[in-house]
This record gives C-alpha cells, sequence and structure tokens, in this order.
C-alpha cells in the first residue's frame, strides 16, 4: 500500500470535489423544479396532461443514467439542425450535457416522490383552509407544498445519495470530476486501490454530511 501516493492524491482528489458537488448542486435545484412541475402535472385530472408526465417519469426512471448522458453529449450532436441553432452553445459542452442529463433524471425521480407526498395531505386540510376563504391557489403554494416537501425529506435524501454517486459517471464525458481525476492518476501510477480509497473516501464523507444534514432537517421540521 502506498501511503505516500494517497497522501500526495488527496489534495488534488479534494479539488476535484468541488467539481461533483458544483454538478451535484445545480442539477439538484433544477430538477427539484422539474420535479415539482411534473408532480403538479401527474396530479392533474386531464388525462394527455396526466399520461404525458408519467411518460417523462417513465422514460428517465426507466433507462440508465450513463445511456441518457451519452444520448444527449453524443446523440444529440449528430442532429445537424442543433448544431447550427444556439442550443448548440450549451450542448457542446460537456458540463452543461451532464447538468442536463443530471437534471432530467433527478428530476423524474422527484416528481414521484413529491406526488406520492402531495397524495398523502389529508383532505381536511384543504377543506379547512377552503372553509376560511382561502384562495385554492394560496392554499398550495402556503399548505400544501411545504407539507409535501416535509414529508418528502427521507426518500429526497436517499434520491440526493444516488445523485452524488451518480455524478461519477460524468467522467464518461470527460469532465474531470472526482471520479475523472482518479482515473487519471490511476492512468499515470497503475496504482488503482490507493488512489480509490482515497475518493471513495471522500464520498463516503460527502455522503455523510448530507445524510445528517436531511437528519436534521426531518427533526426540524417533524410534527
Amino acid at each position: 500500500m502506498d501511503f505516500e501516493l494517497m497522501i500526495n492524491s488527496f489534495p488534488k482528489l479534494l479539488n476535484a470535489a468541488v467539481v461533483t458537488l458544483k454538478l451535484l448542486s445545480v442539477s439538484l435545484i433544477v430538477g427539484l423544479f422539474i420535479g415539482l412541475l411534473f408532480a403538479i402535472l401527474r396530479l392533474n385530472k386531464n388525462i394527455f396532461i396526466n399520461k404525458f408526465a408519467y411518460g417523462y417519469s417513465y422514460v428517465f426512471r426507466g433507462t440508465p443514467l450513463l445511456v441518457q448522458i451519452f444520448i444527449i453529449y453524443f446523440g444529440l450532436g449528430q442532429i445537424e439542425s442543433l448544431r447550427y441553432s444556439f442550443l448548440w452553445l450549451i450542448l457542446k459542452e460537456p458540463y452543461w450535457c451532464a447538468i442536463i442529463a443530471f437534471a432530467l433524471n433527478t428530476g423524474a425521480y422527484t416528481s414521484e416522490i413529491l406526488r406520492s407526498a402531495f397524495q398523502t395531505i389529508k383532505p381536511g386540510i384543504i377543506e379547512a383552509g377552503k372553509s376560511l376563504g382561502i384562495s385554492n391557489k394560496i392554499i398550495f403554494y402556503k399548505v400544501q407544498i411545504p407539507i409535501a416537501i416535509r414529508q418528502s425529506l427521507p426518500a429526497y435524501g436517499n434520491e440526493i445519495i444516488l445523485m452524488l454517486k451518480g455524478t461519477s459517471l460524468a467522467s464518461t464525458v470527460t469532465l474531470m470530476d472526482l471520479t475523472g481525476v482518479a482515473k487519471y492518476i490511476i492512468s499515470t501510477t497503475f496504482k488503482p486501490i490507493e488512489v480509490f480509497i482515497v475518493a471513495g473516501g471522500i464520498y463516503l464523507f460527502m455522503t455523510f454530511i448530507i445524510h445528517n444534514l436531511i437528519k436534521f432537517l426531518e427533526k426540524k421540521y417533524s410534527y
């Protein structure tokens, strides 16, 4: 076991972890808005809107994240009209392609998490708001959404951790995230065990922070 390599690799991997956290945070923020939108569409009584939202969720939850990244990064570039449009400014960059793939993927899972949370809200809560003369719009934004977010925290915490591990796939499209830098160091030292132990330790620490943050929020916003 080359401990010197592990010590020397740690600062490089730690810097790369910043890229991983950026990918994670941007993807989660965008994915949360996508998830909320499609959760609302899934609850719509219009069958076409409902099926459209269900189709999005089914496709992105039913296919591997790696395939989605490859389709967005390599596949969309094969469409000539896209290469000559303003969208190419975004789609030609591996960073933004990874963000799009991660956001769409986590958005699909988030939509199902939020949908189930909305459906667990007791009708009496909504009826109580209406009896006080509060509009449906205010009830939804001020009552239903906060309750749904609170109830979905445990499941969403798991989704954040899964997404953190999923960001390691960004290295397949040349991004130098934590896994990407680990692979580069291994290619020059030929010592995968030492490097991946350090990289795994950093991933484990980030998971530990996320897990405890979610537990804190659950306790803070519990009934």
